[in-house]
Formats: C-alpha cells, structure tokens, sequence
C-alpha cells in the first residue's frame, strides 16, 4: 500500500512532504516520531548553539570519545531508534552534555559529523578535513565504541 507521509505540527499545518513512500501502516508511526524526535533535536541544537564562542577541535572531540570508551563517561542515545534501526543514518548521541552526531554507514561507524559540547562550542564533519574525530581513535577503542553504539 502507498501513502503520503506528512509531518504537521497542528491539524491543517502541514511542514514537511516527502512524495509518494511504500510505508505500510505501522511504519508511519514510526517514521512519524522519528523525524518529530529528529526536528525537536535540531531545533534543540541550534538554540543551544553560541556563535560567539570558539570551535572544538577533532582532538576534543575524539577525547571525549575515548571517555566513553574508557568507562569514564556515560553514553545514551538521543531519540528513541536504535543504531540498527537507523542502518544508514545519523546517529544522535549525548554523553554528559557533549551532543555527538555519528554517521552510521550501513551498520558501520564511520565518522563524526557534529559535535557540541555543554557550552555551545562546536565542531562540524568538513569533508576538506582530513581529521575527524572517529579516525583518531585506536582500533580497539573504535571496535569498542561501535560495539557500544550497537548496544544502545
């Protein structure tokens, strides 16, 4: 069966139309809170967002990272889909505050496209950069943390 997918804010007000999907019935809902849940976040971000303030750096980022891995710090998910669910997706973490945006590339980790830490400061996937925070890591602090992200 197809249908139109709509995202409305209120009855009669439409933001968002994405054409004709092969999305059965309870897909929808689904699909429905997740985009919801992904513009809440974004919305969130780019009110939590300085730009007065300076810019992270990949290092930071990785460090922060490697926190996690290291049991120092504490890892949820943002939202309610799973890294399986969003198989080839951004995938939305929080770890203390620090909001970190991986890219899940076919159920692979495959790099950091946004991170903001508690006090705004921001650092973003350029892809004229060759360094990204993923890639600094070590290997088994990279098989580690996919291995956590799957967990979540």
């Amino acid at each position: 069966m197809y249908s139109s997918f709509l995202f409305v804010t209120s009855p009669g007000q439409r933001l968002l139309q994405a054409g004709v999907l092969p999305v059965p019935p309870l897909a929808q809902g689904i699909i429905f809170d997740w985009i919801t849940e992904s513009l809440e976040l974004l919305m969130t971000q780019y009110d939590r967002q300085d730009t007065s303030s300076g810019a992270l750096t990949a290092r930071e980022v990785c460090q922060v990272l490697r926190e996690v891995v290291l049991g120092r710090r504490i890892m949820t998910k943002v939202g309610s889909q799973s890294w399986a669910q969003l198989y080839t997706c951004h995938f939305q973490i929080d770890v203390e505050g620090w909001w970190i945006t991986i890219y899940n590339d076919c159920d692979e980790m495959d790099y950091c496209e946004r991170c903001v830490s508690p006090e705004g400061n921001c650092w973003e996937f350029d892809p004229g950069d060759r360094t990204d925070p993923i890639a600094l890591l070590s290997t088994w602090e990279h098989q580690t943390l996919a291995r956590m992200l799957k967990a979540l």
